[in-house]
Order: C-alpha cells, then structure tokens, then sequence
C-alpha cells in the first residue's frame, strides 16, 4: 500500500481554529489600545510573532495563550467565544455569511472598531436609532453616490 506522501504534505493553510483564536487577540489587543509591538515586548516576543499569530499562520500553545489572556486581561475562554462549529466537528470558512463569524471579522477591522467606539458614545437613545437607520439604508444601496 503506497500514500500519496506530496499530497500529505501539502499545507492548505491556516488552521481555521488557529485564525479565530488569532482575530480574537487582535480584537482585545486593538480594543485595549497596544500595539502588535507592546504586546510582543509584554510577552517576550517579537511583533512579527504576534502578527503571525493574529493571521493564525502560528499556532498558540496553551501556556502563551494563558499568558495572553493574563496581559489582556481576558479569560481564556474569550479567544474561543464566537467560535462557529458544524455537527461533524469541522470549523466552517471564515467569511462564511450562515455563520457570525464575519461580525468578529468586521469588528477586528480598524472601521469596525472606530465604529463601535463612536456608536458606543452616543447616549442619546433616539441618535442612536437613527444611526442605525441611516446605516441601514445606506446598505441597501440607497445613500450610495452615483459616479
């Protein structure tokens, strides 16, 4: 019996755990305002190592991730929280619209942040829902310009 040894060590990417476990250190890491390279100086590591982990190119050992959560100040169970899982056991594709993965995804992005910010400081109730509206609208395409 023979196995086809390329196939096997073919790399399909990042581990789909590995890039929420990621995105979720970059959500807490931006929301608590330090950089890739004070983080990476408050673990003794560089911060090419926390962008890698952050992309999920790198896999985040157990006590790291410990570490992690001691430095932001999060249980460990915070970088799991959101995590879409399928009955097979299978992690689906990020990005994919039947999971609610893409709001961690929007929300690990700078706009997703400085949105949530500015949101949260609008204490004005009726303000607030008419953002919500607009942001709507716009969405349908509505408030779009036209070039």
């Amino acid at each position: 019996m023979t196995t086809d040894v390329s196939s096997k060590q073919k790399k399909k990417g990042p581990n789909p755990v590995d890039i929420h476990v990621g995105s979720r250190v970059r959500l807490r890491r931006m929301l608590v305002g330090l950089s890739q390279e004070k983080l990476g100086d408050s673990m003794g590591l560089t911060f090419q190592q926390i962008q890698k982990y952050e992309k999920g190119v790198n896999r985040i050992g157990a006590s790291r991730l410990f570490k992690l959560s001691q430095v932001l100040d999060v249980p460990v169970q915070f970088f799991f929280d959101g995590m879409p899982a399928v009955e097979d056991g299978s992690m689906p594709e990020l990005g994919d619209g039947d999971s609610e993965s893409y709001l961690y995804e929007f929300l690990n992005t700078r706009d997703g942040l400085e949105l949530n910010r500015a949101f949260m400081k609008v204490s004005n109730p009726e303000v607030r829902r008419a953002i919500i509206d607009l942001v709507r609208t716009l969405g349908r395409g509505k408030g779009r310009s036209k070039s």
